[in-house]
């Protein structure tokens, strides 16, 4: 029997940082949020997910896809959503 350990916790995956992979989960969850508010209540969901967009964004900084692709889908979701409302006059709340 040795007392080696099995894994090191120094190395990461793919080098990727723990406020990498939360800023993702954040990003996804906000493209959730801004696709679901098309169709039910729009400002109950699409402020708080533009809000999670733009906190994912800047727990990476630049270069990261996930985080831009959460604040445009956001911003267009917002755009369609309020149209969808006026035209339909449909309730925001």
């Amino acid at each position: 029997m040795s007392a080696e350990p099995f894994s090191s916790i120094e190395g990461r995956p793919e080098g990727r940082q723990t406020s990498e992979l939360v800023a993702g989960y954040l990003a996804a969850l906000s493209i959730a949020f801004s696709l679901i508010a098309l169709a039910w209540h729009p400002i109950r969901l699409l402020g708080p997910s533009m809000l999670l967009a733009l906190v994912s964004a800047g727990m990476v900084g630049r270069g990261r896809r996930l985080q831009l692709a959460a604040v445009l889908i956001s911003a267009v979701c917002f755009f369609l959503a309020m149209m969808i409302t006026v035209i339909t006059g449909r309730a925001l709340w």
